[in-house]
């Protein structure tokens, strides 16, 4: 199983692409994800403020920022990454 994060907003429509993204991707992979809203947190609204969605593969703390596609998703969840 492969866990991630995506950090996201309340009513951003481009977190509801990249959760869309995440789950056509289930077929393929074994994910589980977490949303995280940023605003909740100073720390993190100050972090990815401008970047969001974000995705963060928990093991390895590899994060792609929007945009992202399909691809990039499944890049990052390799093992074998160069």
């Amino acid at each position: 199983m492969i866990n991630l994060i995506l950090y996201t907003t309340s009513h951003c429509h481009l977190c509801e692409q990249a959760e869309s993204l995440l789950l056509k991707l289930c077929s393929e992979h074994k994910l589980n994800w977490n949303s995280i809203d940023i605003s909740d947190d100073a720390s993190l609204y100050e972090r990815y403020e401008i970047k969001i969605p974000v995705l963060r593969r928990i093991d390895t703390d590899d994060e792609i920022t929007w945009p992202f596609n399909e691809d990039e998703i499944r890049l990052l969840l390799r093992d074998d990454k160069i």
